[in-house]
This record gives structure tokens, C-alpha cells and sequence, in this order.
């Protein structure tokens, strides 16, 4: 079954595979901190703090991780362009992508177009600009990844801010843009 265009049901409804188990409030607090260490470890080899990891349909299995590598090259982008190069569309519907911050427009469409079929994010794209402020180095978009999904024809999961992790995610992206101004 191609997820291309999607099957319908006997109203004309689109219907979709199942997206895998439905993660419980301890995965996504775990998970966030592992895309959180990810981003940690992005700043010590030069890259933005931003850190995404896909987890399998059980909610369990980390398939992938990616640090940021540049301003065109977000580590939700790069993480879903390689993730649908070695999986399958299907499998990849019932996958999860976590990552640190919300994803921008550029990273809500490719995980929308490699078919991730649910999105958790720990903290919104407005409280990044909070820590960047207009720096040129992150000139964040008001263009949520809500208005994103929305306007997708596959209705894809999003989960977040997680209240748990935003200031540890928070703290990370403090430190790191303090000193690129300094």
C-alpha cells in the first residue's frame, strides 16, 4: 500500500496505517532528554544546540539521532530525509520524531513529506526566540509547526511544548547563544 495517495474508506475519508503505540508521558520525558543530549553534544563539535532522535512504533527502539549541522541542515530535516531513505513510508507512519525544540516550517515539511507520523517537540519555536533573541546566526520564523500539520493532507501527531523538559532544553540553548554574543 502507497501512503502517496491514500486509501479511502467507503465515505471518501483518507484512512492511514496505524501509528504505532501511543507514547506514555515517561517515553516522551526520556526521549526529549536524549534528543537534549544529542543537542548538547551538537555545540561541542561547533553546531547549533538542536538535537532530534526517531523512535520505533513501540515507542521504545531509538531507529536514529541527529545534531544540528547548519542553518539549512536541522538536525529534524536531516534526521527524516535519511530515515525515508532507509525506511519504509509505511514504517515510518507509525514512527516518532522528538526533538528539543518545535520544528520550523522547513522541518515540519520534511518530516511531514519522509511520512513521520507523529512529531514531540519540548519547547516552542516563540521561546527560542526568547533565548536567541534577533541573532543572526538562528533568525527564527513565526511560522508555527501547528500551522504546518494543519494545512497537511495526513493528519500528523503533534505532541509539545512538554513542561518537564523546557528549561532543561531551555538552559541548553541559553548557554549556548550567551556565548556566541559575547
Amino acid at each position: 500500500m502507497s501512503l502517496t495517495i491514500a486509501p479511502t474508506d467507503s465515505d471518501g475519508t483518507p484512512t492511514y496505517p496505524p501509528q504505532g503505540l501511543t507514547p506514555t508521558r515517561e517515553q516522551i520525558v526520556r526521549h526529549l532528554g536524549h534528543a537534549s543530549r544529542v543537542a548538547e553534544r551538537a555545540t561541542l563539535m561547533g553546531h547549533h544546540p538542536f538535537g532530534a532522535i526517531l523512535v520505533g512504533p513501540d515507542q521504545e527502539t531509538v531507529l536514529m539521532e541527529q545534531g544540528n549541522v547548519d542553518t539549512v541542515n536541522h538536525a529534524e530535516s536531516v534526521l527524516a530525509r535519511v530515515a525515508a531513505m532507509n525506511f519504509t513510508a509505511e514504517y515510518l507512519w507509525g514512527c516518532t520524531l522528538y526533538t528539543t525544540v518545535e520544528p520550523c516550517c522547513m522541518c515540519a515539511g520534511t518530516a511531514y513529506w519522509a511520512n513521520i507520523g507523529r512529531v514531540v517537540y519540548g519547547m516552542t519555536e516563540e521561546r527560542l526566540l526568547a533565548a536567541t533573541g534577533d541573532h543572526s546566526e538562528n533568525p527564527t520564523m513565526s511560522v508555527s509547526s501547528r500551522y504546518v500539520f494543519d494545512h497537511c493532507q495526513k493528519p500528523v501527531e503533534l505532541i509539545g511544548p512538554i513542561e518537564e523538559v523546557e528549561e532543561e532544553v531551555m538552559s541548553v540553548q541559553r548557554t549556548f547563544w550567551t556565548k556566541r554574543t559575547q
